[in-house]
């Protein structure tokens, strides 16, 4: 029984490490830029890329996994190294300039029905006074001629 309850033990502690899959090169690659030329470091292929990658092949046989080389590769080359960096500043509120349209758009949609709303009709023609029986005797005297 406690050759069974050691084995199970041995299972679940061994299971971390097995779940946590080994670093690659060309997985790191892929997510990383090279600090030279502002390509991905797959496709670049600068003196400085290939530093990176050595120094990428030097944390991968020290066992490091993924992300702690990223971390690395930032302390060693600064935030610029990573394909899709933190952002900082305004940078996190890019949200803002969609927003901002809509808000300005539907403030000038207001404006101009407002404006629009705000016009009087045109004062409709007045209407001339009747005939008199002499003048509509002239005038269908003039149109039958």
């Amino acid at each position: 029984m406690r050759v069974l309850a050691a084995l199970v033990l041995a299972l679940v502690l061994a299971a971390p490490a097995a779940a946590t899959p080994r670093a690659s090169l060309p997985d790191i690659e892929d997510e990383v830029m090279c600090v030279e030329c502002g390509t991905p470091l797959a496709v670049s292929d600068s003196p400085v890329a290939q530093q990176e990658r050595a120094f990428i092949r030097r944390e991968i046989a020290a066992g490091k996994d993924k992300r702690q080389i990223k971390a690395a590769l930032v302390q060693q080359y600064g935030e610029g190294v990573l394909s899709d960096p933190k952002r900082h500043g305004f940078g996190n509120a890019l949200w803002i300039v969609p927003g901002l349209l809509v808000v300005l758009g539907a403030a000038g949609v207001a404006f101009a029905l407002r404006r629009w709303r705000g016009r009087t009709p045109a004062p409709e023609a007045a209407v001339p006074p009747p005939l008199s029986p002499e003048d509509a005797r002239r005038l269908e005297a003039d149109l039958t001629r």
